[in-house]
């Protein structure tokens, strides 16, 4: 998450902010309503309704648009996903050269049918998770080169889980990388293993 004196290859140096509570809730918030969007079934005039107080909201917070790097969403470390609704409501239990462990859940909003998580979310998470790794081992820039995901079994919204991911080696350029999600019995959900490549100076 640092700029820890590598070149940054092009890229906005990202530090880590601390989140006030207003961005705490907003995210919440923000959450929340990811949620509703696909699991309410309203008349057309609360659809109309709706639509028209986001886009008074839009229409607030496009005054203050500010660049990455600037903008907090993603560097809030000690918000669920870092502040990004992108980003599963996870957080970061430990953050070190030997790996990083997260903790987190998933929520209807990430439902690909029967209340199981969509397959994709999973891939996300998991090179979002390696990002993590890569940036806690002090690696420069890097990017994914490839994601592999077995899925061992369906992963339930709304359950405390686990993943715990590392470099497991280093040749050059590349790293490596490894996950495991489980669930609060330690069960085993999926295994993710990874590339990820140090940029050069003319790649973006």
């Amino acid at each position: 998450m640092t700029d820890t004196g590598h070149e940054t290859r092009g890229f906005p140096p990202i530090e880590p902010v601390d989140a006030p509570p207003e961005m705490a809730r907003f995210m919440t918030a923000m959450r929340r309503l990811q949620d509703i969007a696909v699991s309410t079934a309203p008349d057309g005039d609360l659809w109309t309704d709706g639509a028209r107080r986001i886009e008074e909201l839009c229409e607030q917070l496009e005054v203050h648009r500010a660049p990455q790097g600037v903008a907090p969403a993603g560097r809030a470390l000690h918000l669920p996903g870092l502040g990004h609704p992108l980003v599963p409501p996870w957080t970061l239990a430990e953050y070190g050269p030997d790996g990083v462990i997260m903790h987190g859940h998933f929520s209807r909003f990430h439902v690909g049918g029967n209340n199981a998580v969509h397959g994709g979310v999973i891939p996300l998470f998991f090179d979002w998770h390696f990002g993590m790794i890569v940036s806690a081992a002090d690696r420069p820039i890097s990017r994914t080169a490839y994601l592999h995901v077995d899925y061992k079994l369906v992963t339930p919204i709304d359950k405390p889980l686990v993943s715990h991911g590392r470099i497991d080696r280093v040749d050059g350029r590349k790293a490596f990388l490894t996950a495991t999600m489980t669930d609060g019995d330690g069960t085993v959900l999926s295994e993710a293993s990874g590339l990820m490549i140090k940029l050069l100076p003319h790649q973006p």
